[in-house]
């Protein structure tokens, strides 16, 4: 049997998957690769949680990877992140250490794992203005009567929906196929968390980082010269903030509206890790309220008789 070359962890937001691979990757002397399709970006901190000092463990720094790299206002994609996870995992497996590999970005995990071919998708113009005018609820009703890859769980902006339309339909001429990377054999370790702790910890969550000073981030982002539909497209926070900077939105229609947009979204990745399991990945749940020492007693089971 296949030896494993990789630890995924993955879950919702607010389940404490960062904590629980910086602790793991101490535990095992490992190192971490994001897979989160925002915190790739420089400056936006707060509002993609990337609590860069949870990556420091008993005084000592756990190394990551894919985190910071590109300016804000840019178009990071999958192909991409897949070029850029291999680039870093091969490494990392020639010095003969293990990797782990961390994020709620269901796409973004799966495309590694399975070693899809995935075309650069180039923009398509005809496409683009034929859909132009949808809203983000009309565009997901067309988004999800495509059957192949791409991500569903994070299109709460017209133009994120818009560009995964046209993915689906690059996909559609010529469909991903299995044979630019090898599939990546990976103990896949979930942290499941209750419904009603999920919700009130993205919440807590929310308020914190408003009082943190998550809305003078995006106002900071746009004053650097990024234009409001380049933040939109992010979806999330820097939507909503920016709808309210700009004008579109009242605070308390801002708060409102995006505190629904999270939990909306913590449902949609919980749906993409269950359709994992459909489509032959093994996930092994792990309650996300335990305490970390439980969690890395749980792992060392799995890792000696993962089957």
């Amino acid at each position: 049997m296949k030896k494993h070359e990789l630890i995924t962890i993955l879950g919702p937001t607010a389940c404490g998957k960062t904590q629980f691979a910086v602790a793991l990757a101490a535990h095992i002397h490992s190192e971490i690769i994001s897979a989160d399709s925002r915190q790739i970006y420089r400056h936006m901190d707060i509002g993609t949680g990337k609590d860069i000092n949870d990556y420091i463990i008993d005084g000592k720094q756990v190394p990551y990877h894919l985190i910071d790299i590109c300016e804000p206002g840019t178009k990071y994609n999958v192909f991409r992140y897949q070029h850029d996870f291999f680039n870093i995992f091969n490494r990392l497996r020639n010095t003969g250490i293990m990797p782990i590999l961390c994020g709620g970005t269901g796409m973004y995990i799966e495309a590694v794992l399975r070693g899809y071919k995935l075309p650069d998708v180039p923009p398509n113009p005809e496409l683009r203005e034929s859909l132009a005018g949808k809203s983000p609820e009309e565009l997901g009703k067309i988004l999800a009567d495509y059957k192949t890859l791409h991500n569903k769980t994070d299109v709460d902006s017209a133009q994120r929906a818009i560009r995964a339309i046209e993915i689906e339909e690059c996909y559609k001429r010529k469909a991903p196929e299995r044979n630019e990377f090898e599939p990546v054999n990976s103990l896949i370790i979930g942290l499941e968390i209750d419904r009603e702790l999920r919700r009130e910890k993205i919440s807590r969550r929310l308020h914190s980082r408003l009082e943190e000073g998550m809305v003078d981030e995006v106002r900071a982002l746009l004053d650097s010269g990024i234009h409001p539909d380049d933040l939109i497209y992010y979806g999330l926070e820097y939507k909503y903030l920016t709808q309210y900077i700009i004008g579109e939105l009242t605070y308390e229609e801002m708060t409102k509206q995006l505190e629904i947009a999270i939990h909306q979204f913590a449902k949609r990745q919980m749906t993409w890790f269950r359709g994992m399991e459909r489509r032959g990945f093994t996930i092994r749940w792990i309650d996300a309220s335990v305490p970390t020492e439980e969690k890395i007693a749980r792992f060392d089971a799995l890792l000696s008789n993962p089957y």
